[in-house]
């Protein structure tokens, strides 16, 4: 399952408390610019209306041998969950301080897929430990790995 665009900064920005995939209703032109991997949804964003969810500022370029009938690229688009789903969506995004946005996209079966995520923010502090503990990581991994060349 590659991704076909992911969000780098979800992760780092927010503290994921349950994840959920989503069909995404999308034109032609659409799935042709995503299958060149052409778009970016870092800074895009769900939103429960009226019993439906919809992810806003997600930016699909433009397909280049497209016309007239291109694809607006920042259109909002609906995405596809059961009712249940967008029943508890709905309850975990209303609670203060908790956003709904899109961790990644991907191929599934042929359709394209969204894993839409509910997070809370993270405090800068929090950021700074896991920058500290990745690096920690890293230097134990440069360890191990001298020692076992000194072998």
């Amino acid at each position: 399952m590659a991704d076909i665009l992911s969000n780098p900064k979800a992760r780092r920005d927010y503290h994921i408390l349950e994840t959920f995939e989503a069909g995404i209703v999308l034109r032609g032109t659409e799935v042709k610019t995503l299958r060149a991997g052409k778009g970016q949804i870092s800074d895009a964003f769900a939103r429960v209306e009226n019993g439906e969810v919809f992810l806003h500022n997600a930016h699909i370029d433009e397909y280049t041998h497209g016309n007239q009938l291109n694809h607006v690229p920042k259109a909002v688009r609906k995405l596809l969950l059961h009712k249940n789903e967008i029943r508890k969506l709905f309850g975990l995004a209303s609670v203060k301080g908790n956003a709904l946005f899109p961790l990644s996209f991907y191929w599934k079966h042929g359709k394209v897929k969204v894993s839409i995520a509910v997070g809370k923010g993270k405090a800068e502090y929090d950021k700074r430990d896991d920058l500290k503990t990745r690096e920690a990581d890293r230097e134990m991994k440069r360890a191990t790995m001298k020692h076992l060349k000194g072998r």
